[in-house]
């Protein structure tokens, strides 16, 4: 048996040539050809779980269509069907709030060859999910084979990630890109050059610009990280120090369009953080201190009040897993003269700031945590790593193995209580928050010459869901000048198509849709 010894080394070579976990396995299994196939297998389970969490049912689960989604849907619909329209710069949307059009452009290809659904919008959103899980495995292999397995298998069942995974938001892409952007400055402080350098500085400025809000932290990373290495590592520090200049001209030119945004039009570009952010003071939420407490406890304590963005209220982690992160973390602290183990570390309180300093809102928000999806599956994997460890060194090989089936099982455990959380969720948990009753509102109108009373975020899944019959759209309250020409108005509120037509016109009204309640959820008029 070898020697016990921890992989955290004040040398980066053996804390990236050894792993506890990998060492551990080679004892219960001495063939190497075994330890592989073993590892094969593993990996194939994690990436069946990932696709089954998050494609399985997709049409019923969620349900509903939220009209932050259907912005990327209709979006989508209008670059291939619509001449001449595309973004601002072709890379930012004014829309909805502003939003960058990079999984719009995804959603179009998926559109063209699969049809403009629902389903195919949830489902680009869930394919990314996948994807996120496969490059945070790419990034934790790093730190070892059994690292890399143990990450992927962490990210593939959390109920977070499925949870952000099945719905059709942009947001979606952060854990992959997250993930990327790492790999790039791991890729250039592994062989630094000029050509990696620049590699880095184009991955950093699309994970960045592109994607969503958290990742936009990024330059802070990466400046915590250069300053520490300047001041712990000089040696590797020069080294990068070759390439600074690459970096930031490939930098500059991929974000070149993005900046031509920032330029030409700065209020739409940060109205977004600007009113959710604690300066705001009509930002409506948690005060301070609770927002603070809340957002730190949910790491086994707290969950997100938003429907959307969590089920049932369960914390980010659950109490065990964030024990294990705790173990993680202290191992990323143990062997910071490591420039990647620095690198985790920097991103930490990065990452974390834009649920901190974001109020609007419930508290936590979940999607304002994204940055930290690929950091954390690492601090998870190490902890792991750690808890075997000293397993090993502690009561010998065989509490150690035991450690090693444990961290299996619960890992196993967390996709299904994750599964089962999800999927048993009743729809009464979900009507409102994905929109069910805008569902129905887009079914009843889905006719030739339907008239459409709704207001301007909410008609986004109209227009979306009833592209091909382009219904006319009216503001509630706005009076609708020829009822006649229209086959048929349909509204959400009776009120409204008395607003619209007048109470005499209004009285051959009659529900169609109704909620969970049995109250009337849509009416619908024919003049």
């Amino acid at each position: 048996m070898r020697p016990n010894r921890p992989i955290d080394s004040v040398d980066a070579a053996s804390a990236t040539s050894s792993s506890p976990v990998r060492d551990l396995a080679a004892s219960i299994l001495p063939f190497a050809r075994t330890a592989a196939l073993l590892a094969i297998g593993a990996m194939f389970a994690i990436i069946i779980t990932a696709i089954v969490l998050r494609f399985a049912d997709l049409a019923n689960l969620p349900g509903g269509l939220y009209p932050d989604e259907a912005a990327e849907g209709l979006d989508a619909q209008r670059m291939l069907h619509e001449p001449g329209y595309h973004p601002e710069w072709l890379v930012w949307f004014t829309n909805d709030g502003g939003r960058e059009a990079l999984f719009a452009y995804v959603v179009a290809v998926v559109f063209h060859f699969f049809g403009a659904t629902a389903e195919t919008l949830r489902g680009t959103a869930a394919g990314f999910g996948v994807a996120g899980v496969l490059a945070v495995w790419v990034l934790a292999r790093r730190w070892g084979t059994w690292i890399g397995l143990t990450a992927a298998a962490w990210a593939a069942g959390s109920l977070w990630l499925v949870v952000i995974s099945r719905n059709g938001e942009r947001n979606t892409i952060v854990p992959f890109f997250g993930a990327l952007a790492f790999l790039a400055l791991l890729f250039w402080l592994a062989k630094p050059s000029r050509r990696t350098a620049a590699l880095a500085g184009g991955t950093i400025a699309l994970s960045m610009l592109y994607t969503y809000q958290p990742l936009k932290l990024f330059p802070i990373v990466i400046a915590m990280w250069l300053w520490w290495l300047w001041r712990k590592d000089p040696a590797t520090f020069q080294r990068l120090r070759g390439g600074f200049k690459q970096f930031v001209a490939a930098f500059l030119v991929v974000a070149a369009p993005m900046i031509a945004v920032v330029i030409t039009m700065p209020d739409n570009y940060f109205s977004r953080a600007a009113y959710v952010s604690a300066l705001n003071p009509a930002a409506a939420g948690d005060s301070t201190l609770i927002h603070w407490v809340r957002t730190i406890a949910t790491f086994g304590f707290t969950g997100d009040p938003n429907g959307r963005q969590d089920v049932a209220g369960l914390p980010l982690l659950s109490i065990p897993l964030t024990l294990v992160a705790v173990l993680g973390l202290v191992r990323l602290w143990r062997g910071r003269r490591d420039p990647a183990n620095a690198l985790i570390l920097c991103s930490l309180p990065a990452f974390m700031a834009p649920a901190l300093f974001a109020v609007e809102g419930g508290s936590p928000h979940f999607l304002r945590l994204l940055g930290l999806a690929a950091p954390l599956g690492v601090m998870i994997a190490l902890g792991a790593a750690e808890l075997v460890e000293q397993t090993h060194r502690r009561l010998g090989v065989w509490p150690a193995r035991f450690a090693v089936g444990a961290v299996a099982l619960g890992l196993a455990l967390v996709a299904l209580n994750s599964w089962q959380a999800y999927s048993t969720a009743p729809v009464a948990d979900r009507y409102d928050y994905y929109s069910f009753a805008l569902v129905d509102l887009a079914n009843a109108a889905d006719h030739p010459n339907t008239a459409v009373i709704v207001d301007g975020f909410q008609k986004m899944d109209i227009q979306f869901l009833d592209y091909a019959q382009a219904p006319m759209i009216f503001q509630p309250g706005t009076p609708i000048p020829t009822p006649h020409s229209f086959s048929q108005i349909v509204a959400l509120t009776r009120g409204d198509l008395v607003a619209a037509v007048g109470e005499t016109a209004a009285q051959g009204a009659r529900p169609v849709a109704w909620d969970l309640s049995g109250k009337p959820a849509v009416w619908a008029l024919t003049p």
